[in-house]
């Protein structure tokens, strides 16, 4: 089983309403987890999808692992940076709070696909099939 990651830096979601969706699809097949988030009415649904779908195209096209058998082992929701903001308040005060952002870490692991032998006989059955060009 190999594994194989992806990564979103610097969402713009808090991390605990990132965690609540991440929660509905950790250790799940891929199939299954974009399925959840496809009927999940949330703005965290969108973001995760996109990563899950990166962490699966990255398996089939890199490491050569069999869509059909992909599996999240690993989804890690940590905070990213924090924008600094102020809000105004009574008396000319102003308070302060945060704009949070979320990191997304996504491992996928699953089997390697079979590989095709290619035999030599194919080839040339094919090329002695062909008619010769001066032969007309």
């Amino acid at each position: 089983m190999n594994n194989v990651s992806a990564k979103a830096s610097n969402i713009r979601i808090s991390p605990r309403k990132m965690g609540v969706v991440a929660g509905l699809v950790r250790g799940r097949a891929v199939a299954d987890a974009l399925i959840i988030l496809e009927h999940t009415p949330r703005k965290a649904a969108v973001s995760l999808t996109k990563v899950i779908k990166s962490a699966a195209a990255n398996a089939v096209a890199n490491a050569k692992l069999d869509r059909k058998t992909l599996q999240i082992t690993t989804l890690q929701i940590a905070n990213g940076t924090s924008m600094k903001r102020f809000r105004p308040a009574a008396r000319g005060r102003a308070l302060p709070y945060k704009h949070r952002s979320s990191n997304i870490l996504v491992i996928v692991s699953g089997e390697s696909k079979p590989s095709k032998a290619k035999s030599t006989t194919d080839k040339t059955s094919k090329e002695s099939s062909k008619p010769d060009k001066k032969g007309k």
